[in-house]
């Protein structure tokens, strides 16, 4: 019965209670946001927007250059497909050589030298000997000339300045010597001649004391300074290259006489040149004189086929000259030139040896012929000797120069001075 009781005493407080509750008012409605917070929402949501279109656009360029990339490699191997098996790259380009301090002169020469047996295990300049051969050998020399290259300078080692080797960028170097049968050689000189402006060739003999190797330095150095675009040839007889060797010189120049007719004879014939010159210094002119004395009687057809005839230095007789060998320069050539000095004294020792003056030596007297051009050049070469004024001097090699370039005779080249004299007329090339 008591706990009947307080069941109903529970059950009436429960009553009441929820009573209660449903009579307490509902909560008031959340505040609206302010003004502030919703500008922030709305950057906050524009700014998400904006990141998820540059995500899109990222995605969508990387996916285009990954199509596009795929289709170049798609391209390039259908393109090798569709190659010939032997097909390959070219190959990149080369970079171009780096710049070198010197040139290189081709001279052609013709010699009766004896070839060394070992020839081409030589340096070039070792190659011929000093010994006389019965035939000739024919062939190409290749020299640099240096940049900085000083006209008429024959540019060499100077041990006092403790040069003791070639330098190709400061001295002129004999790089290489090759032989050629007599008709390669023939061809390649007409070609050559051909090839040129002017069609034109010369022939340079060299004097006693010179051998081989400065016969082609000095070849190559005549042609770059005079400016030469035709074929320069020298003819290299056996001089022993020794100042002790002056009688034997002397024997082979006259040895060599006839080997020299022949030469020019083929020059004259075969070279294609329509100017051709023939340049003789020293002792070289009596093998050109005698050997030209003796093509004109023998072949008259060659009279008048030479342009110049230059005899510089001339280390002949002057009555043996003026009687025998003028003439016949004459008849081979319109233009003979002889340049001579008082200065010279290689040929004032010529003179005591030989016992008579010589043709290139003024200190008695200018040497006067008709038909030849005498030029005095006394003062004009400062070197101890005196005697390679032709090649050293550039006041000389001017007047060359000229000579070639318009055929002009001596009455017609600015820099030379006329002498006139009771029996004649010489010129005078004014020192610097």
């Amino acid at each position: 019965m008591r706990r009947m009781v307080c069941l109903m005493r529970a059950a009436l407080v429960l009553a009441g209670c929820a009573k209660r509750v449903r009579e307490l008012p509902p909560p008031p409605p959340p505040p609206p946001p302010s003004e502030a917070a919703a500008a922030e929402a709305a950057a906050r949501a524009e700014a998400e927007r904006a990141q998820r279109q540059r995500a899109e656009a990222e995605r969508a360029d990387q996916q285009r250059a990954r199509a596009a990339a795929e289709a170049e490699a798609a391209r390039r191997r259908a393109a090798e497909a569709q190659a010939p098996p032997s097909a390959s790259r070219p190959p990149p380009p080369a970079p171009p050589p780096p710049r070198e301090d010197f040139v290189n002169v081709d001279v052609f020469y013709a010699t009766n030298r004896v070839p060394a047996r070992d020839f081409l295990s030589r340096p070039p300049g070792e190659r011929f000997t000093a010994d006389v051969d019965s035939g000739l050998t024919y062939g190409t020399a290749r020299v640099s000339i240096p940049r900085n290259h000083v006209a008429g300078e024959l540019e060499s080692p100077k041990w006092y300045l403790l040069e003791f080797e070639e330098d190709a960028q400061q001295h002129v170097v004999l790089q290489d010597v090759a032989r050629l049968q007599r008709a390669p050689f023939f061809s390649a000189l007409y070609e050559r001649v051909g090839a040129s402006r002017s069609h034109s060739a010369f022939v340079f003999v060299h004097g006693y004391n010179v051998g081989f190797r400065d016969a082609a330095r000095r070849t190559a150095q005549l042609a770059y300074d005079l400016r030469f675009d035709g074929a320069p040839v020298f003819y290299s007889w056996p001089s022993q290259a020794a100042l002790s060797g002056y009688f034997s010189d002397e024997g082979a120049i006259a040895r060599s006489v006839p080997a020299i007719e022949g030469f020019l004879a083929d020059m004259a014939d075969r070279s294609g040149a329509q100017d051709l010159y023939v340049i003789g210094h020293s002792m070289g002119t009596r093998g050109v004189t005698q050997a030209v004395r003796n093509l004109v009687a023998r072949r008259p057809d060659l009279r008048g086929r030479f342009r110049g005839i230059i005899l510089a230095a001339p280390d002949i007789d002057a009555k043996v000259f003026r009687e025998q060998l003028a003439p016949a320069m004459r008849l081979a050539s319109g233009r003979v030139t002889l340049y001579a000095s008082s200065e010279d004294l290689a040929l004032k020792a010529s003179r005591q040896v030989n016992r008579g003056p010589r043709a290139g030596d003024t200190s008695e007297g200018v040497l006067l012929v008709d038909g030849v051009d005498t030029i005095d050049v006394s003062g004009v070469d400062r070197s101890v000797l005196a005697h390679s004024y032709f090649m050293e001097s550039d006041k000389v090699m001017g007047d060359i120069r000229e000579m070639f370039r318009a055929n002009l005779p001596a009455a017609q080249r600015k820099p030379l001075q006329t002498v006139k004299l009771k029996n004649g007329m010489f010129w005078k090339l004014l020192p610097p």
